[in-house]
């Protein structure tokens, strides 16, 4: 069994996370291949919305996966999820199915409360996050009240410094939602320490993705 990993960055963070959430679900025998093109989250960073260009080389990064024997398919950006999203119509033609690392986190932000605090450090990964949790809460059929915190000047920092710098953030948004939710990946080692120091129920997605990942794998008869 072989499962692809895109990513349009290469935090070293996000990096470990995912492996670490990954390895946890699958059998110790899987492969499991990275693609990595960080000029997509470059580029779409830069315009502050995903170019043609930068979605052409996304897709032909899930192309080049299922052309090189890939059972499914992670996509690790929240930035470019409504590509992944757009992608799946190629998904059920090629029998690869292609995650979204996001979704099932958005999900669970809707089952746990009506006010939902978006955390993210680019406006990018933000918006279409909070497009994400709209969608998902229609088809659900709750109703749900988006609050979010940009964080700004997360680039650059160690981990101890992100963290008093989400902390500061996190503060200004506990007392207004029931749930705190990280809109990037790489973010996810923060999870633990805002939950103990606000009470909030806080989700990052690495490990909805990996459980999406083995859910689609289930689907196919793999596992």
């Amino acid at each position: 069994m072989k499962v692809a990993l895109v990513y349009t960055s290469t935090t070293p963070e996000l990096i470990e996370l995912v492996e670490k959430e990954v390895g946890a679900v699958l059998p110790s025998d899987t492969e499991v291949v990275s693609y990595e093109d960080p000029s997509i989250l470059a580029e779409v960073r830069d315009a502050g919305y995903v170019t043609a260009p930068a979605a052409a080389r996304l897709v032909g990064m899930y192309m080049k996966a299922v052309s090189e024997g890939a059972d499914a398919i992670l996509n690790l950006c929240s930035s470019v999820g409504e590509v992944a999203d757009a992608a799946q119509e190629i998904g059920r033609y090629t029998g690869i199915p292609i995650v979204r690392v996001d979704e099932e986190m958005c999900r669970e932000a809707v089952r746990q409360g009506r006010r939902i605090g978006v955390m993210a450090t680019l406006p990018t990964t933000r918006n279409p996050t909070k497009n994400t949790i709209a969608r998902v809460a229609r088809e659900m059929n709750r109703q749900v009240e988006l609050v979010d915190a940009l964080v700004d000047g997360a680039f650059g920092l160690d981990q101890e410094q992100f963290k008093g710098l989400m902390s500061g953030y996190a503060e200004k948004l506990a007392d207004q939602v029931d749930v705190i939710l990280f809109a990037q990946g790489s973010m996810a080692y923060c999870e633990g320490y805002i939950h103990e120091k606000y009470g909030k129920v806080v989700l990052s997605s690495p490990r909805f993705g990996a459980a999406a990942l083995k859910g689609a794998l289930v689907k196919k008869g793999l596992l």
